[in-house]
């Protein structure tokens, strides 16, 4: 699992040294260090190969004559990139997700579970000050609907 997140600095070719513990999970699910990274929420989302392979998997079971799904698999799936972790733990993000997430010098990396985003700092201090601003309405609203959080 990817938890936390972190300040990085991506280097003008485009490459970004992850984390250790982000490094060390990555190699776990897939010794060759392969991931899989797309255009998803305004970020760049990176899969592990194996956690990838599962996601394109469940798209067979989707109803492809709806418009909205045809459109979204469409979207997630044409811009995924296949990377390798280089020696030093280095990613290259490639252009074209680069230009989708805003990415410019400053990056936070934010692990959520079987995936980690990577986030332009400034669309990702926007985006955790607006959740922080209606944090307890979607509390209720996860509560409404099952969710427990237990402390």
């Amino acid at each position: 699992m990817f938890r936390g997140h972190s300040h990085r600095s991506q280097d003008p070719k485009g490459r970004l040294m992850l984390p250790p513990e982000f490094r060390d999970e990555v190699f776990a699910q897939s010794p060759e260090g392969k991931l899989i990274l797309t255009n998803f929420d305004d970020c760049v989302a990176a899969y592990p190969l194996p956690e990838w392979e599962q996601i394109e998997q469940s798209f067979s079971k989707l109803n492809m004559a709806d418009r909205r799904v045809r459109d979204f698999h469409r979207f997630f799936i044409s811009g995924a990139a296949e990377v390798t972790l280089d020696k030093q733990g280095r990613v290259l993000i490639p252009p074209h997700l680069r230009n989708y997430a805003g990415l410019q010098k400053d990056i936070v990396l934010a692990g959520v579970g079987r995936k980690f985003e990577i986030w332009d700092l400034e669309r990702f201090e926007a985006q955790r000050t607006a959740m922080q601003e209606n944090f307890d309405q979607v509390m209720d609203d996860l509560a409404g609907n099952g969710f427990e959080l237990r402390f």
